[in-house]
């Protein structure tokens, strides 16, 4: 059972603890281990063999012997047990947003709800606010809750879609009827959130294939098993959930149609059709042929041969939406799209002064293996007691940690001082401009009062980022995708706002926010406004998550000389200089 999975279970053996009323010392010790797994600094399989695992904190004695149980038999009775004795609907309320497991568990005992039906009952007759501990603010909220979640309906991040694929991709790539297969489908295409997962494969014999495809341990459910395509239920990343995975093959000599054709989007694949048509072709899943004469076929080694064969420029995945991309393409002018390998350094990143896993120098180490220049520190300002804000006192203390780490590479490396600082209810920072004034960058952003009105969150925003001390602005509509709806807000003022006051605004790296979306990068970029790709990491392996925010840009139609952070730490270091205090 690959690692993903095994810290996906651990997760769900705390959170059914929790539900049951388990000591919280002991739920909590499930899902420290299962953060542990996630940032493991290398390969499980390797770390159990030279027992390296037993040493990673947050792995005690009796669940790294249940881990080794999962990695090596792909089963956990302990977890079986605890799945039985669960009413089934139970876990699935978990999705709701605003509902976790003390909540459930008041509930189950108190209205003997089981099922996501149950609750919407309860919430609609008024029955939940009668709960002690609840009231109609919280039934209200569980029934917005309910709206948000039948809106988004069984989609998955993107990072989890990946950890889901990846061990298919695997299995067909070193099948050995297996010529060549890719991802497609919103996947490739690097959509916010995935819905169905979508592999591709050519062989000279595909049946073979879905024969063991269907047999794979990680399959729940076949849904359909056929010749040429395969339909299963993969578990996901959510106590209940599951995800349809279909496998198509194909010949060969088709590949390059079908992949094009299942990566999409619908609206680029119409366009490619009409586009095909008024050549006097036709183009399908299968070919790109004759009208008059289908026998007549134009042979595409590739997607760049079948662009070719229409006029066309090979077209990113990323950009197929059919919004201007062929236009770009015919004539000659789509941007050169920024790849990860661009970018030489990041910011907005958390460390364990407030609430990151890491120390100071492992976030710095974490970059320097990533073949960064620099790295910019974003812990929280004061006001977000929660996660450890640093008061100002404690922010001075940090600045002469780094000035420390900044002598211990003598130039080799760079630690910018930066602070995420709070955008608090009124537009005003978290911390004085005497203060703001001492650091490299500030990320001003919003953690609270999510309900204000458009007109005040876009007022409130905009009088942040016209501050002078204000680097850039973080995380701009709040969302967490899947989760949580962003905040009402009027981005196309706060775009202007930036331009006007030469404010950068990130794409926020993490998977759970990607924030700003493509769709206003765009825009952004259009009216001069810098983008930033910052990974909002709160660990090592968060820094991982830049490659999502370089899709986000990529779909953007971002170039390397779009994006700040693909410049020479020099020239960072100088930009950085001149924005600070502007104005004043």
């Amino acid at each position: 059972m690959d690692t993903a999975r095994i810290a996906q279970i651990l997760d769900d053996m705390g959170t059914i603890l929790e539900v049951q009323g388990e000591n919280p010392f002991r739920c909590r010790a499930y899902h420290n281990a299962a953060q542990a797994l996630h940032g493991l600094p290398g390969d499980l399989t390797e770390m159990i063999a030279d027992g390296s695992l037993a040493e990673v904190p947050g792995i005690g004695e009796t669940l790294y012997s249940k881990i080794v149980q999962l990695a090596t038999t792909g089963r956990l009775p302990a977890y079986e047990k605890l799945r039985a004795q669960t009413p089934p609907g139970l876990l699935a309320l978990l999705r709701v947003p605003g509902v976790g497991p003390k909540k459930i568990k008041a509930l189950h005992e108190a209205l003997d709800i089981r099922s996501l039906a149950d609750l919407r009952a309860a919430a609609e007759s008024g029955r939940i606010a009668k709960v002690k501990g609840f009231g109609a603010k919280t039934e209200a909220n569980i029934l917005e809750g309910i709206g948000f979640l039948e809106t988004t309906g069984g989609r998955i991040l993107q990072n989890e879609a990946l950890a889901l694929v990846a061990p298919i991709l695997e299995f067909v790539r070193g099948h050995a009827g297996v010529i060549r297969a890719e991802p497609c489908g919103s996947l490739r295409r690097r959509a916010e959130t995935i819905g169905d997962l979508d592999v591709l494969f050519s062989s000279k014999a595909p049946a073979a294939v879905l024969d063991d495809f269907v047999k794979l341990p990680q399959v729940a459910k076949v849904l359909g098993h056929g010749g040429t395509k395969a339909s299963v239920l993969l578990p996901g990343f959510k106590a209940d959930q599951f995800v349809q995975c279909d496998l198509r093959g194909v010949a060969d000599d088709q590949f390059a149609f079908a992949l094009h054709y299942f990566t999409g989007s619908k609206a680029h694949n119409i366009a490619m059709r009409k586009r095909a048509l008024a050549r006097e072709l036709s183009l399908n899943e299968y070919a790109l042929s004759g009208v008059k004469d289908e026998s007549k076929e134009v042979p595409c080694r590739d997607e760049a041969a079948l662009f070719k064969a229409l006029g066309l420029e090979f077209i990113p995945p990323e950009l197929r939406e059919d919004a201007g991309e062929f236009e770009a393409a015919e004539t000659g002018t789509l941007p050169k799209l920024i790849e990860p390998g661009d970018l030489t350094g990041t910011f907005h990143c958390h460390t364990d002064w407030s609430d990151g896993d890491a120390t100071l120098e492992e976030m710095a180490e974490g970059a320097r293996s990533l073949g960064m220049q620099y790295l910019g520190i974003g812990d929280h300002s004061k006001s977000l007691a929660m996660a450890r804000g640093l008061t100002v006192d404690r922010v001075r203390d940090q600045w002469r940690a780094i000035d420390a780490l900044n002598a211990k590479y003598a130039g080799e490396f760079r630690v910018f001082k930066g602070t995420e600082c709070d955008i608090l209810g009124d537009g005003s920072l978290d911390f004085p401009d005497d203060v703001l004034a001492g650091f490299d960058y500030v990320v001003a952003s919003v953690h609270s009062r999510f309900k204000m009105s458009k007109a005040e969150m876009t007022d409130r925003i905009v009088r942040a980022i016209s501050h002078p001390y204000v680097t850039m602005l973080g995380h701009a509509t709040g969302r967490l995708l899947l989760s949580r709806a962003p905040y009402e807000v009027d981005l196309d003022a706060v775009i202007e706002a930036a331009a006007e006051h030469g404010t950068m605004i990130e794409i926020n790296a993490s998977p759970y926010r990607l924030d700003m979306d493509a769709v206003h990068c765009r825009r952004a970029r259009k009216k001069g406004v810098t983008i930033v790709i910052n990974p909002d990491a709160h660990s090592v392996a968060g820094l991982g998550d830049l490659s999502y925010g370089v899709g986000v840009a990529r779909r953007a139609w971002l170039t390397r000389g779009d994006v700040f952070n693909t410049a020479p730490v020099a020239q960072v270091a100088k930009r950085l200089e001149a924005l600070r205090g502007r104005g004043r």
